[in-house]
């Protein structure tokens, strides 16, 4: 195998699939990238068998081959050429030469027939198309609310609930759970998936601020996303999902209507006193106005803040872990925020104002905590 590449061109796309190589494996050809040169492109292939990345380059090839090169010590080389005509040849069993302008260097490489099959999906799979940008905003909108939890491997991944009218991913914890939906994907019928938050991060990173659409292709057990000239492929989480839409409060009469931001940095200063195991904060609800309180008398600690505010319905006192509350807040990019409360044992609905429910596609839900 011989190639000619750009040094830059090559760093740029082992970066990309350098997130699949696991930091740990029983399987050391795993610790290698596959590379495969033919038809004027270079393929390059990481995996650690849950998630496969992929990616091709267009280089000048001098002759076709396959190879697993060694994945940590090819990248800090290339980290460390400037970008430049780089020679990459197959001499002898066992090693390939990297030749750059004023200098060279050998390392190991193993047979290709060593690297694992990788497995994709079946002919019956189906497809949907998600524009980059609103699958990596419903990704960063979701993926906060995501569990970790051995007892339920479904709450540990984003579900993707595909419709013939719109898509809603979703992620709950069992605290809060939080919906992004979005009409600029549908299908033919509905389907769904979940996909684990580990390979969600890594496409999120792939895609953010892209262009163009990202093709997504599934059957019952893996996941193919395809992107310009990057693939990823990943094992799916099966299992079944909650019934969420039940949880959604639909008749919370009690509402609050406030400024996002405002809300925001006045629960972050009052929660500097909350007790560090709990992270309570009280929230003392009346017609136009809002008080919001901590404590911790274990330490004498203590904040109070009141803000003028819409308030509508009945006086109401209610408690919410702060922590799962600044997640929601900090992850909405409306400015008017609207809280639903029905008494202080139910969850509250978090929605953007009614003026920027076309614009503003999430909703949060936060089950509140016992207060005295």
């Amino acid at each position: 195998m011989e190639f000619i590449v750009s040094s830059a061109e090559l760093l740029k796309g082992v970066m990309n699939v350098s997130k699949a190589i696991p930091a740990k494996t029983s399987l050391p050809i795993l610790e290698n990238f596959l590379f495969v040169a033919g038809e004027g492109r270079l393929e390059m292939t990481a995996s650690d068998q849950e998630l496969t990345l992929r990616t091709s380059i267009p280089v000048d090839v001098k002759e076709g081959g396959s190879i697993a090169v060694p994945a940590r010590q090819l990248t800090d080389l290339l980290k460390a050429l400037p970008d430049q005509p780089l020679t990459i040849k197959t001499k002898g069993e066992g090693s390939f030469e990297c030749i750059w302008n004023n200098g060279n260097s050998s390392l190991p490489y193993f047979p290709a027939a060593d690297y694992p099959e990788i497995k994709g999906v079946g002919e019956d799979a189906e497809e949907v198309s998600f524009p980059a940008q609103t699958l990596a905003d419903g990704i960063g909108g979701t993926i906060y609310a995501t569990a970790d939890d051995e007892m339920r491997p479904a709450m540990n991944g984003i579900f993707f609930d595909i419709d013939t009218a719109s898509t809603t991913l979703v992620a709950s914890d069992s605290h809060k759970l939080i919906c992004y939906t979005t009409p600029d994907v549908k299908a033919a019928q509905k389907s769904s998936f979940i996909l684990h938050k580990k390979p969600a991060a890594v496409l999120r990173s792939l895609v953010d601020r892209g262009e163009g659409d990202v093709t997504v292709r599934f059957d019952g057990s893996n996941v193919v996303f395809t992107y310009g000239a990057t693939t990823m492929i990943c094992r799916l989480i099966v299992g079944k999902y909650p019934k969420y839409r039940e949880v959604i409060p639909q008749n919370n009469s009690n509402v609050l209507r406030i400024d996002r931001v405002q809300l925001l940095n006045t629960v972050r200063r009052v929660s500097v006193c909350a007790n560090k195991a709990s992270n309570h904060v009280k929230f003392n609800l009346a017609p136009g106005q809002l008080e919001i309180t901590a404590q911790d008398l274990g330490f004498a600690l203590a904040a109070y803040e009141k803000l003028e505010c819409d308030y509508s319905g009945e006086e109401l006192a209610i408690g919410f872990k702060s922590s799962f509350l600044v997640d929601i807040l900090n992850n909405m990019s409306c400015e008017t925020v609207v809280m639903k409360f029905m008494d202080a044992r139910r969850a509250a609905l978090i929605i953007p104002s009614e003026e920027e429910a076309e614009s503003e596609k999430i909703c949060g839900i936060l089950m509140p905590i016992m207060i005295s």
